[in-house]
């Protein structure tokens, strides 16, 4: 019976020896490997944070003292010691979640997912603390150096720095990386302070030197002086921490337990807002991890332990697609320029970096700085082309909507895992997009529902140089293709089912299939003709703004049918209804899309299911609808 298993609460991580938290942390990245590995999730980041993660537990009362994850990809260890150690369905219907959870941990606070955002938390709790009068308690926010390229981290700094009364800890988790090598002047400062610990020698080489020469000794003590100043100036932390009002310590060994432990214990006797800057290695102990330079282990599927590869090679999937047609634009149009924050490699821009790199710019976990930027570019002559997760363009609305809509910038969103993608939880559904977009002025949006389309969809819009175009497309392997059997003005027609000869005359049914629900209307058509109705199937591709010829064919229908995977209140079915209702259509109208709630973690088919979305469920609703008319 190993160690770990002893662990029920942090009370028993703290009344361990030095030499058997050692032996923890070993445990620790063993099971990591054993069980991630089955279940897919974010080995990596939690293999890089196993012994502060012990270190915190050690120098800090969990939950008295309240702990903020940012992002929270990285709390894995800290489940393991706060009780959670069933890790046989991790990111999975009723198993533990791959982020922090309030329903699952008392020690659990933030489970929002979208990095930057836990020292705005942290301030938050511990002003709460101070008007309070809770005195004895502290707060301690983990934030990876990619976080810290956020602009809403340096707001609250900027707000903590302020006050020296919180008692407030933050740690910066400095591996060099956040989905890739972290960019900017904040990790460039960062790469500096780990030097620092270089200072004293490089001062120590230089009296030496003067005593060798024998210089006399007021030019002696200038010089030292000068070096020692230019030196501080160079490498020391103050440079960037301190001269904000905030308490500084390190650069400390994230993977020396007792020497995290003291800096952390030195932070919390402080009283004050402090810095503890720790030095960790993503990957650490799994050696396919601490070699790969690409970053798949940030986030996996099924592995092998022993290697690292994948249980099941990936089928071709969506991002590539769009990897391998922006590098065909690129070639032919030199104004093309590829955006990204922080996630090169997830979205699928490397090859364009890879050719294109003077026209490649991650500006790090920024969002709201890339819209803008990219406004300004497109006003010098560029068309930019920004390519985030759906869910985090949520960050970044203001800028779609004044910034680049109110100016007429021809910019484009490529918007990856657009819909449900289920395993990472409520924060990361891209459910939001269409029904949020929908009210930028001039704003058009596509959504491809196979290659053709989306390769289609892309060249269509870098060719819009006077408004904000959209292309979405869900996580995940493509789909087969779907042809279009005819084309009416912008909306491709997918299926067209006549009633079977001996059935009595039936009634006229639209299904519009939005993207990647597009295989589903196809069945549910054809399940509907088999009722007796004749049924028309479509599957625009550019669905926003609604297509004129789309609002004409419901008013030929008896019933219009929409299944979309995004918001459902909002979304493209509603606008569509919206849109026909005004020019006086009373077709009637059954919507299939998603509720406006926090979907929990799930698989995609659980969810479908469950929110009934399969075929079998439209055509229910179709047929109750037409029985009621």
């Amino acid at each position: 019976m190993g160690l770990l298993s002893t662990i029920e609460t942090p009370a028993d991580v703290r009344r361990l020896s030095p030499a058997r938290t050692r032996q923890l942390a070993t445990e620790i990245r063993d099971f990591l490997v054993e069980n991630v590995s089955r279940t897919g999730g974010h080995l990596g980041p939690n293999l890089g944070v196993v012994e502060l993660t012990i270190a915190m537990h050690r120098a800090f009362a969990s939950p008295r003292d309240t702990f903020v994850f940012d992002t929270g990809h990285q709390c894995y260890v800290h489940k393991l010691l706060t009780g959670r150690q069933d890790f046989s369905a991790l990111r999975k219907r009723d198993g533990l979640s791959g982020y922090p959870s309030r329903a699952e941990s008392e020690h659990d606070v933030v489970e929002n997912s979208h990095a930057s955002t836990a020292l705005s938390w942290a301030d938050g709790i511990a002003k709460a603390n101070t008007v309070q009068g809770r005195d004895d308690r502290h707060v301690v926010a983990v934030i990876g150096d990619g976080a810290l390229t956020g602009g809403m981290a340096w707001e609250a700094i900027n707000n903590i720095a302020a006050d020296a009364d919180r008692r407030l800890v933050i740690v910066v988790n400095d591996n060099g990386r956040s989905y890739s090598p972290t960019i900017g002047g904040v990790a460039n400062h960062l790469d500096t302070l780990r030097v620092t610990r270089g200072y004293e020698a490089f001062l120590g080489w230089g009296k030496r030197t003067l005593h060798r020469t024998g210089a006399p000794g007021r030019f002696a003590y200038d010089w030292l002086h000068g070096l020692k100043k230019g030196l501080k100036d160079v490498v020391a932390p103050q440079g960037m921490f301190e001269d904000l009002g905030l308490k500084y310590i390190g650069p400390v060994d994230g993977h020396d337990t007792e020497a995290t432990e003291a800096a952390l214990r030195r932070a919390k006797a402080f009283g004050g807002p402090v810095i503890v800057h720790v030095i960790t290695e993503k990957g650490r102990g799994y050696t396919p991890a601490e070699e790969d330079v690409a970053d798949r282990f940030h986030a996996v599927g099924k592995i092998h332990p022993e290697t690292g590869l994948p249980v099941a090679p990936s089928r071709f999937g969506w991002t590539q697609v769009f990897a391998d047609e922006i590098v065909e634009i690129g070639r032919r149009r030199s104004d093309v320029v590829a955006i990204t924050a922080a996630m090169l490699h997830p979205v699928g821009l490397a090859p364009f970096a890879q050719e294109f790199p003077e026209r490649t710019f991650d500006v790090g976990i920024a969002e709201q700085h890339a819209v803008t930027s990219a406004a300004g570019m497109a006003f010098a002559g560029l068309h930019p082309v920004v390519a985030v997760y759906a869910t985090f363009l949520n960050r970044a609305f203001d800028q779609v909507l004044m910034d680049v809509a109110l100016h007429k910038a021809g910019v484009t969103f490529v918007l990856d895992r657009a819909g449900i993608t289920g395993d990472d939880g409520a924060s990361h559904n891209g459910m939001w997009d269409m029904a949020m977009l929908r009210i930028v002025p001039g704003l058009r949006l596509a959504a491809p529902r196979d290659e053709v389309t989306l390769r289609s969809a892309l060249r269509t819009a870098v060719d819009v140089d006077d408004a904000p175009t959209v292309v979405r497309y869900p996580k995940g392997a493509l789909g087969d293709p779907i042809e279009a059997i005819e084309e009416l003005e912008g909306v491709d027609v997918v299926a067209r089912h006549a009633p079977a000869a001996t059935a009595p005359a039936g009634r006229r049914v639209l299904v519009v299939g939005v993207g990647s629900m597009a295989g589903a209307a196809l069945v549910t058509g054809e399940s509907l003709a088999v009722h007796g109705l004749e049924v028309d199937v479509v599957s625009p591709t550019w669905v926003l703004p609604v297509p004129e010829r789309l609002v004409k064919l419901t008013g030929e229908h008896d019933l219009v049918v929409t299944l979309e995977d995004g918001v459902v209140d909002g979304g493209v079915g509603a606008m569509l209804a919206q849109r026909a209702a005004e020019q006086g259509v009373r077709t009637a109208f059954v919507h299939r899309g998603l509720p406006v709630e926090f979907l929990d973690h799930a698989s995609r088919d659980q969810i479908v299911t469950e929110q009934r979305l399969r075929a079998e469920d439209a055509v229910r609703d179709a047929l109750a609808a037409l029985a009621q008319d």
